[in-house]
């Protein structure tokens, strides 16, 4: 989101939940990596991911996302609308991306 829309998450994220720990999921910086090898954007989002402290996540990222939110009731960030649809189904709070210009939170 930051680098296709022009959009600083840190503080669109600030905005909707105040001072919070952002974390990455070592399953989402795994398949950024794998990303980043043929796709600019997503070597971005690696460097970006990068500056968070790591969670140690078994599985898919999609997988380790759900369960690290449900253990750790945790927000979730994503703009991909299968997760968002799973996340959903599991009542877990979310934030995404509207009108290509802001983030707005879900079931916070």
């Amino acid at each position: 989101m930051p680098f296709q829309f022009d959009l600083n998450l840190d503080a669109e994220i600030r905005r909707l939940l105040g001072d919070a720990d952002i974390a990455v999921p070592g399953p989402v910086l795994e398949e950024l990596r794998a990303l980043a090898e043929t796709d600019r954007t997503a070597r971005s989002a690696q460097r970006l991911a990068g500056r968070y402290p790591t969670l140690d996540a078994a599985g898919s990222a999609d997988d380790a996302l759900l369960d690290l939110s449900q253990a750790r009731h945790a927000v979730v960030v994503t703009n991909d609308m299968a997760l968002l649809a799973r996340l959903k189904a599991a009542g877990i709070p979310r934030i995404y991306l509207r009108s290509r210009s802001h983030l707005v939170a879900e079931d916070i």
